[in-house]
């Protein structure tokens, strides 16, 4: 582990949650759906702890672009942080298709489609980042 590692895991147990950022109380997501019921509500706090590492590799980065840090350690630093929100994103998508999109298809109907349809569309998003 380097010192940029070190640096961003120290800050990960010490960062608190922003004021603005909502609580984990179930609300209505953008979606229509109660976050409740969601397929990743079981790992909430786990998926809270890696993106709030993510947070500290970011601010790891602003921090080393201001202190005029060698380019290629901010590169590395960069693929650290992506390969993270790549890690993350594949671990929603695995709990969206086994939790949403496979009730929906139990359920069948056209909810059924469109959430086959929805999830196709995303992988295409992550494929294409």
């Amino acid at each position: 582990m380097d010192r940029w590692e070190t640096a961003a895991r120290t800050r990960e147990t010490t960062v608190e949650q922003d004021p603005q950022t909502p609580d984990t109380k179930a609300t209505p997501g953008t979606s229509g759906h109660e976050t409740s019921g969601h397929g990743y509500s079981g790992r909430k706090d786990e998926h809270l702890k890696r993106l709030r590492r993510v947070e500290g590799q970011i601010r790891g980065l602003q921090r080393m672009v201001s202190e005029d840090e060698y380019c290629i350690d901010i590169l590395t630093q960069v693929s650290a942080a992506t390969k993270a929100l790549q890690s993350f994103a594949l671990s929603l998508l695995e709990e969206h298709l086994g939790h949403c999109v496979a009730n929906a298809v139990e359920k069948g109907g056209p909810e059924a489609e469109e959430k086959v349809k929805e999830a196709s569309q995303a992988i295409a998003r992550l494929v294409r980042s």
